[in-house]
């Protein structure tokens, strides 16, 4: 969209607001199931936060796509509640309060699954199965990190400590003294290849390096996924299934034989961190608008609010991107404020008080912790308002 078309779709508007194109949001649905060869595909909840929008994806998808994939277990429960199902919580807990309701979310019929990587993961499971009368369905999650240099080197995310096939091997015989919860699948999530942009113009000089990364570390992933499969699987264990992948290795985790799901979540919306990765073709769907309430200097215009800054590494890549207007950029020594943003205006753009600046948020799922509900356009008009999470009173981390 242009941003004659922003500002026409938000005449009449309050300010600040969130947009969400929808035949964009279809389009990459679209992309991303072309991607998938024979696999199915998980929505990544944690980068919608909006039943909504998780329903317009998975009605898009259709067979294509299976479930969710939940950032909490509480979360999970609460969807069970709004009609989803085929839930997988990714991120362990012992919170008895958050177990419980997974384990009456399964008690009514639901399909559930946590991700586990220790004994005591498994045995605050078996206590809630135990206390709602199901067995609860456990995933052992493997880390896949680059460890070059004989570990000294650790490049990936620090989750699970389970990084073999013996390791896998020891915590499914101690599931076997569980009598509520049994091994039912695997997941081993390459987030060092799948979240690491390679074609950041943030920091031009590393890319090489990144990609460099991507090469020397994918065989690796590839081959302990597939060793700890058939470790698992000859050892009599019944894989239901077998996650991995994300928005950024979608097309290479769905090559690999041992693979039966992928999940993907940023990519449907694609905030602007998504926008560099090499291959990676999708387009913006998610948005959001700046009242301008200031004029303070020719070239300058201070916009109200605008400081959702995104989480991980701190970086200008981590900020909000001022899209439209294009050319539109921060002052360097505040960046986006708290409270209010001022920005440098490029030459033959002009912004009067009232009008909005649209930018893109570098993550997909935060942009709704601060907004009640999304405005959802449709060839380029407003057709409905419909609320995030935050909206329907829900905030899970």
């Amino acid at each position: 969209m242009e941003y004659p078309a922003f500002k026409r779709a938000l005449d009449g508007e309050r300010l600040p607001a969130a947009l969400v194109d929808l035949d964009a949001l279809e389009r990459n649905v679209d992309r991303l199931v072309a991607l998938l060869g024979d696999k199915t595909l998980r929505v990544a909840s944690k980068s919608v936060r909006h039943t909504g929008l998780m329903r317009r994806i998975l009605a898009r998808g259709g067979a294509r796509l299976r479930g969710l994939m939940c950032f909490t277990a509480a979360e999970a429960a609460w969807l069970h509640t709004q009609g989803f199902d085929d839930l997988l919580v990714a991120y362990p807990t012992v919170q008895p309060q958050a177990l419980d309701a997974l384990a009456r979310a399964a008690a009514q019929g639901a399909t559930v699954w946590a991700v586990v990587d220790c004994p005591a993961h498994l045995a605050a499971l078996d206590r809630a199965g135990r206390e709602a009368g199901v067995v609860l369905r456990a995933v052992l999650e493997l880390d896949v990190s680059y460890r070059p240099l004989g570990g000294r080197v650790h490049l990936g995310a620090r989750r699970s400590p389970i990084r073999s096939a013996a390791g896998a091997l020891a915590l499914a015989r101690a599931a076997e003294s569980f009598s509520n919860v049994r091994i039912a699948g695997l997941m081993a999530y390459e987030g060092h290849l799948a979240g690491l942009p390679d074609d950041n113009p943030f920091s031009r000089a590393m890319n090489p390096a990144r990609r460099t990364l991507k090469k020397l570390a994918w065989p690796r992933v590839t081959r302990l996924r597939a060793q700890v499969v058939e470790a698992l699987q000859g050892a009599g264990v019944t894989l239901e299934l077998v996650n991995g992948g994300g928005t950024g290795s979608v097309a290479l985790t769905a090559r690999e034989p041992c693979v039966t799901e992928v999940t993907a979540g940023s990519g449907f919306v694609c905030p602007h961190l998504f926008s560099y990765f090499v291959g990676l073709a999708l387009e913006p769907a998610a948005f959001f608008a700046l009242e301008v309430c200031r004029v303070s200097d020719p070239g300058f215009v201070t916009a109200l609010g605008g400081g959702y800054v995104a989480s991980g590494e701190p970086g200008w890549d981590r900020l909000p991107l001022p899209w439209s207007p294009p050319g539109m950029a921060y002052v360097s020594i505040e960046g986006a404020g708290e409270v209010q943003t001022p920005l440098q205006v490029p030459p033959g753009v002009q912004l009067d008080l009232g009008d909005p600046v649209i930018f893109r948020h570098a993550k997909a799922g935060e942009l709704a912790e601060r907004f009640n509900d999304y405005l959802l356009l449709r060839d380029g008009r407003v057709v409905a308002r419909e609320p995030t999470y935050r909206g329907q009173g829900q905030a899970f981390l």
